[in-house]
């Protein structure tokens, strides 16, 4: 019965969610939300094309491309969601100061821009190979210097995460990650991953969780329309990893979505699972 009123409870949210989704659905939101895309783009046009022959400048410099990858997030990401008008509530920012592995909850394209725009200078993101085709965006992840991993292939994305270990220690950079590997449909939390444990335990970097809360109805998967509602982005302290074991990596990845199990509204965590009936027929 309990699992019955978890679910119902969070339809009920869900229901309400959408409510207020519609909101935004009208002639006039539709037009305000494609003037400020048009506002994001042609800044997006500018501030890359500047960082681009930043970069191009650089490129004998690897790791100097990655900290002007990183400065020119802080200001495209900051501006943007300045035009795309949403109120963002930021707790814990004292936490995003070391270096670190900094994991986040994917739900929204906005998650990147907000990645962007709050993760330190000196730390490398990374991300699907596919990013390259992001317009503007993908291009400029690539020339500075951040890391792409082929998830068709598991070798290769090992391999690759393992390259991304060795230049975060040597380099002392942070990292940034989706844990979950995907953006989630719907706006609830996917199982974690395995990778970002694996970091750590080659790193020893902290890991710093980032929860963000709504983005997923201020921009909707498969579409270029935002509706400006409330965000809310917390960063929680670092995890210690020092005394981590390769044994206990299941353990570890529980540990640490739990962290986003208690810190996510209901309309934003798992649906629970249906109760089987073990009694015998």
């Amino acid at each position: 019965m309990a699992v019955v009123a978890t679910a119902l409870t969070a339809t009920t949210k869900d229901v309400s969610g959408q409510r207020a989704d519609e909101e935004y659905d009208g002639l006039f939101p539709v037009l305000i939300s494609w003037v400020r895309v048009v506002l994001c783009f042609i800044l997006m046009a500018l501030t890359t094309t500047i960082w681009a022959l930043v970069m191009v400048v650089l490129l004998p410099w690897p790791y100097q491309r990655i900290k002007q990858g990183n400065i020119y997030g802080h200001v495209t990401g900051r501006v943007i969601m300045w035009i795309l008008g949403n109120p963002i509530k930021i707790e814990g920012a004292e936490h995003s100061k070391g270096k670190a592995i900094y994991i986040c909850n994917h739900a929204s394209l906005l998650d990147v821009i907000l990645v962007m725009w709050l993760t330190p200078t000196g730390t490398v993101g990374i991300a699907k190979k596919e990013i390259i085709f992001y317009p503007l965006l993908g291009q400029l992840y690539v020339l500075a210097n951040h890391l792409r991993i082929d998830r068709s292939n598991p070798k290769a994305a090992i391999e690759s995460m393992n390259e991304a270990a060795v230049a975060v220690v040597k380099n002392q950079l942070s990292l940034i990650i989706f844990p979950e590997g995907t953006r989630s449909k719907t706006g609830r939390l996917l199982p974690f991953k395995k990778g970002f444990v694996h970091l750590a335990l080659q790193t020893r970097r902290p890991i710093v969780p980032i929860v963000f809360t709504g983005t997923h109805r201020a921009c909707r998967k498969g579409g270029l329309q935002f509706s400006p509602t409330p965000i809310s982005v917390r960063f929680f302290p670092p995890i210690r990893t020092d005394s981590w074991t390769s044994d206990k990596v299941e353990d570890y990845v529980k540990l640490v979505h739990d962290v986003y199990l208690k810190a996510l509204p209901p309309s934003q965590r798992p649906l629970p699972l249906p109760e089987t009936d073990a009694s015998p027929s």
